[in-house]
């Protein structure tokens, strides 16, 4: 396989949508099946399945590295207290990662070879948009609990996790599940939000090594250039995202991407009436 220009756009194309949707909560998963339509790369579906997923280790870098001081536990720039709460707060990201991981790896081929379709991400995409407003409507008299990620307590961490289970059907959200769960039980948009981002790491880590186990590393030059241009550009553009999501909570609420979601959604729906399941 030669790599065009073409092609190399088309993998920038895919990195700028994963760096932009994977922090945002309005689904990476749903916009990569959707954009998979429109813009398809010349490999192999075997090949694509496991580069969707390992495009995100570009993503989960960008939050390594904007928050490395914070998630250093041996940090010599931190006193013994705070090291002691970043280890707490490794050991809440853990607890909170195991029941994704359970459930993923029992039902994560049953998940992909049922629910990866276009009519799934449209009706989740719908569903999550009216459970955002609903959420924030719902939250507008009440004062959160937790404004500070080093006071999460583990149960609420472990809730959060639970959330996380929605995301393994594709227009979920993962980052928007738990963003949800976050709110509902007590915790700061921004707490959430933070909380979320480290939850990633463990998750998507662990999630990009099976996709690279089960596809092997035979790769072909051409096939090892489109990963590190993707991720590279997953990278810098959830740099971006992530700031953006930052300054975006602190004065305003998730309404905007339940609209957002439902719009969505109901495009994707006069789609497959008018043009057809892609999937």
């Amino acid at each position: 396989m030669e790599l065009s220009f073409v092609e190399i756009l088309k993998v920038i194309i895919i990195g700028i949508v994963e760096g932009l949707t994977e922090w945002l909560p309005v689904s990476s998963t749903g916009h990569m099946i959707l954009v998979d339509e429109f813009v398809k790369l010349n490999v192999s579906k075997t090949f694509m399945d496991m580069f969707l997923v390992v495009i995100q280790l570009g993503a989960i870098l960008a939050v390594v590295v904007l928050n490395f001081e914070k998630l250093n536990p041996v940090s010599s720039m931190k006193s013994k207290e705070e090291k002691k709460l970043t280890i707490e707060l490794w050991k809440k990201v853990i607890i909170a990662c195991v029941p994704a991981a359970v459930i993923g790896l029992i039902f994560n081929d049953y998940m992909e070879e049922h629910f990866m379709t276009a009519k799934v991400v449209a009706f989740t995409l719908i569903l999550y948009g009216i459970l955002f407003i609903w959420v924030e409507n719902y939250n507008k008299n009440r004062s959160p609990k937790v404004n500070n990620i080093d006071f999460l307590d583990y149960k609420t961490a472990f809730i959060i996790g639970l959330f996380q289970v929605l995301s393994l059907v594709p227009g979920t959200s993962r980052s928007g599940a738990t963003i949800l769960g976050g709110i509902l039980f007590g915790a700061s948009r921004l707490v959430a939000a933070e909380f979320t981002f480290f939850l990633a790491i463990p998750v998507m880590f662990g999630a990009s090594a099976l996709k690279m186990v089960k596809f092997g590393f035979n790769y072909t030059g051409a096939e090892m250039v489109i990963l590190i241009i993707g991720m590279v550009t997953a990278f810098i553009v959830s740099i971006l995202s992530i700031k953006f999501l930052l300054r975006y909570i602190k004065n305003n609420d998730f309404k905007a991407f339940g609209w957002y979601r439902i719009a969505l959604g109901i495009i994707v729906i006069l789609y497959l009436i008018f043009v057809g399941d892609p999937v």
